[in-house]
Order: C-alpha cells, then structure tokens, then sequence
C-alpha cells in the first residue's frame, strides 16, 4: 500500500565513470552532483515501486538538493530517499546523500505516478 514513510537507500561507489570529468559536470575527479542527484531519484523510485498498481511506474518531475562535500574516487555514497506526502499521482520525497555517516546532500524529490504504456505511447 502507497503511505507516506517508505523508504529506501540506494548505494554507489565512485568510479571513473560517475566522476564530474565523465559526467562534464567539472573538472575534478569526485562523484559528479548528476550522478549524486541520480542516485537520490534511483532510491525514491525504488521505495516506491513495489507498492505501485500493476503497470504503473514513477517518473521524476522536479528535484532540489545541495551537494555539500566532495567524495573521491572509492568512496561508498549512500542516498535515501523517504516519501512524505502523497497528492494524487504526485509524489513528495525528503533525499540524503552520505559518504559515511557525513552528510553530503540532501533536498526534495517530486515524482509523477505514470502508466507505463500512456507514459510511453505520448513519445
């Protein structure tokens, strides 16, 4: 049942690919802020996702977070996402980053509730 509350915690491990020089974001080799910001929009779908009608699915509409510390190459980045309010087929999330147990983001995710194949057939 969809209810304010679910949560989940999706982890990465920075890595060449996920670095601001990959991603264009910067030029230094620590975890890119879209690869941060990808990691929080990964954890509020997955919080969500068993609790969805059958063909249904979530697409991220608008996020807004900081990202207050670097995290260099090797380094575990965990974000959890947190869904705390539901309004109609929009969903609110709190996110947070952390290497450890420092805090290195955190905002606000909204996210739209879609049937798949509409969602899919407006392309």
């Amino acid at each position: 049942m969809l209810e304010t509350g679910l949560s989940h915690t999706s982890s990465v491990v920075v890595s060449d690919a996920n670095t601001a020089i990959a991603l264009g974001s910067g030029d230094m080799p620590v975890l890119a802020t879209p690869a941060m910001l990808a990691l929080m929009e990964n954890a509020a779908m997955l919080a969500v996702a068993a609790e969805l009608p059958e063909g249904s699915t979530t697409v991220g509409g608008q996020i807004s977070s900081s990202h207050l510390a670097p995290s260099p190459v090797g380094a575990e980045v965990r974000a959890r996402a947190t869904l705390e309010k539901i309004d109609g087929r929009k969903l609110y999330f709190n996110v947070i980053a952390l290497q450890g147990d420092k805090v290195i983001g955190e905002g606000t995710h909204l996210r739209f509730i879609v049937d798949r194949e509409r969602f899919m057939a407006k392309l």
